[in-house]
């Protein structure tokens, strides 16, 4: 079937649906609602038999529905209306929700309704961001298989939603929600203001004030002090601070001047910067884990032959503090005497690479971007080169860029169902992450030339197929993690572990080319690009900090005959670089787009 996903971005949630129906033998495309005219001339230049939309904030154009099949995914349960349905749900403890697929008319959400899910809702208040890729994401992908088998039937006539039974307490249509809404006070409880900001995290943040600066504020969590003046800042670590409440405290990992009309979210000691001057800082050390919850963005813990070494970072963005901490922690567990280390992100997302918010928010964007990408090499080297325990990069969630290139030199690669990888770089960078090593040693050099040029996203699955990934774990995060463990736990059995490290230390001794070289023939790609600007980074930069629209679809997410239409345009072709000369089988080359 010929099936055309509208879409506002081509999020996290359109490239899981996007893969799902590619993969499911369909001839899938993309459009971008730019403008009313635009959908109407994409939607006829494309001529699909079925449009679904995904993720889509703008409203369809009568011409379109009323001639094509279109069909909205709601991240809401049948009865449930509105813009803010999950911020509702969030705020309001919803014990359920779910999400509907209805076909679009006139009025916004009120269409007949193809298919539906629902689902209990995490006890604790989650991050909207979460919530949306997770559990609303896999009901959400539920409904659009759904949907493409009732297309295929001729006989199939969508449920009017007044017939059907709203099953999820609270769902009604509501208003979006506003900052009056989402407001809250330090004297209020901890659980509160935590699920007040969540509810609102990654957009809009909730607006309050700190150390005298009106800022909004993200990234909660729960911290361990008591008795202290509420709204007082308390200490700090890691990028984050601790602010007092009416029972408790609450660490705000992330922030936003609310006076610039940018909203670019920085690390909250980044953006109070001298404001923070006689807080203390409460740093934790690799290898001391306090008790009880506390905010830390990476963990180490043992168990018999297996280290696990977790880290999370909001949003996957790994500034050059990010990374340092990364690596000191790595350090500290090679030194260990386990047979097995495992490097597990996060749920949310394993890594996107190097920090653009902090790299553009820098006095100077070029040395603050050299310095990560710097950063982000030495954590990969160590990951590259550590002999003393098998390492295993465990992806539990979505990656992209060098993120996806950050754990492709552990021995063992392993992903969660559903995760999307998106293996190349797409922001006027070569990259690095010594990628020219290990991609063509994963994948084979045509694949990894195949990779870094088309420049789309593919699902864990596929990944494994293509040999990018060697093991892939069921979805669900608690069943992901007992899969892991005896995982790592197979991988420790003494005699196989000494057998593999033996074997990757004679590999890595047998190189021709030192690594240095790989990594200095990408910094040398990079310094132009970060330096000489010769790709448009500042430019991608800035537009993907500033959360700027696309002008148009790139014309590889167009349906095959769509993109016919923009076959005589001027396109920019990768540029080939030469890997050691010695190594000619490794030889790969990167994209660089003038655009984000």
């Amino acid at each position: 079937m010929r099936v055309l996903l509208l879409v506002s971005a081509f999020n996290g949630l359109s490239q899981r649906v996007w893969c799902a129906l590619r993969e499911a033998g369909h001839d899938v495309g993309v459009l971008f609602a730019t403008g009313p005219q635009d959908i109407v001339d994409g939607v006829q230049a494309a001529q699909p038999e079925l449009i679904i939309c995904p993720y889509l904030r703008d409203r369809v154009p009568t011409a379109v529905w009323q001639h094509h099949r279109t069909v909205i995914i709601h991240p809401g349960p049948v009865g449930d209306r509105g813009p803010s349905s999950l911020d509702w749900a969030i705020a309001d403890g919803a014990p359920a929700w779910g999400v509907t697929a209805l076909q679009a008319v006139e009025e916004m959400d009120a269409g007949p309704v193809w298919a539906s899910r629902t689902f209990p809702m995490p006890l604790a208040a989650p991050r909207k961001s979460s919530l949306y890729n997770g559990p609303v994401a896999d009901a959400a992908v539920e409904c659009v298989l759904e949907v493409i088998a009732k297309a295929a039937d001729p006989a199939f006539r969508p449920t009017p939603a007044a017939e059907l039974t709203v099953e999820v307490q609270g769902a009604r249509s509501r208003p979006a929600m506003q900052q009056a809404d989402r407001a809250f006070d330090w004297t209020q409880p901890t659980e509160h203001i935590i699920r007040r900001i969540r509810a609102a995290d990654g957009a809009p943040g909730v607006r309050t004030t700190l150390a005298g600066l009106e800022v909004f504020a993200y990234d909660a969590h729960p911290g361990l002090a008591r008795g202290a003046r509420p709204g007082a800042l308390l200490g700090r670590r890691q990028g984050a601070v601790l602010v007092g409440t009416g029972d408790g405290s609450v660490w705000l990992g992330h922030l936003h001047d609310a006076a610039q009309s940018r909203k670019i979210k920085l690390p909250a000691t980044t953006l109070l910067g001298k404001r923070l001057r006689g807080v203390a800082d409460s740093p934790l050390p690799p290898g001391t884990e306090p008790e009880g919850p506390s905010y830390r963005q990476v963990r180490y813990r043992r168990s018999g032959p297996v280290g696990w070494l977790a880290f999370d970072f909001y949003n996957g963005a790994m500034s050059t503090g990010h990374c340092r901490r990364l690596l000191a922690a790595l350090r500290h567990a090679a030194a260990q005497d386990t047979r097995v280390l495992v490097l597990r992100g996060g749920t949310d997302t394993f890594s996107n690479g190097i920090h653009l918010n902090v790299i553009d928010a820098a006095g100077d964007p070029a040395a603050a971007a050299w310095a990560n990408i710097k950063a982000m090499n030495e954590v990969c080297r160590e990951i590259i080169t550590c002999t003393r325990q098998v390492v295993i990069a465990a992806y539990a969630g979505s990656a992209g860029a060098g993120g996806v290139m950050l754990g492709l030199g552990a021995d063992i690669v392993a992903a969660r169902q559903g995760v999307i990888l998106n293996p190349y770089y797409d922001m006027g960078l070569y990259g690095s992450e010594l990628h020219t090593f290990t991609l063509p040693r994963r994948v084979g050099p045509d694949t990894a030339q195949a990779l870094i040029d088309a420049k789309l996203p593919i699902s864990a699955e596929r990944a494994g197929a293509l040999g990018l990934v060697d093991e892939v774990g069921p979805r669900h995060p608690e069943a992901y993690g007992e899969w892991l463990t005896a995982l790592a736990v197979r991988q420790a059995d003494a005699r196989d572990a000494r057998r593999r490290q033996a074997a990757k230390a004679k590999r890595l001794a047998g190189e021709r080319v030192p690594l240095d070289v790989y990594e200095a023939r990408e910094l040398a790609e990079m310094s132009s690009d970060m330096f000489g600007d010769r790709s448009g980074f500042t430019a991608a930069r800035r537009a993907f900090v500033g959360k700027v629209r696309p002008a148009d679809t790139p014309a590889r997410l167009l349906l095959t005959q769509h993109a016919e239409h923009y076959a005589a345009r001027p396109r920019q072709l990768s540029r080939p670089i030469a890997a050691p000369a010695v190594e000619a089988e490794v030889h790969v080359r990167s994209a660089v787009p003038m655009s984000a």
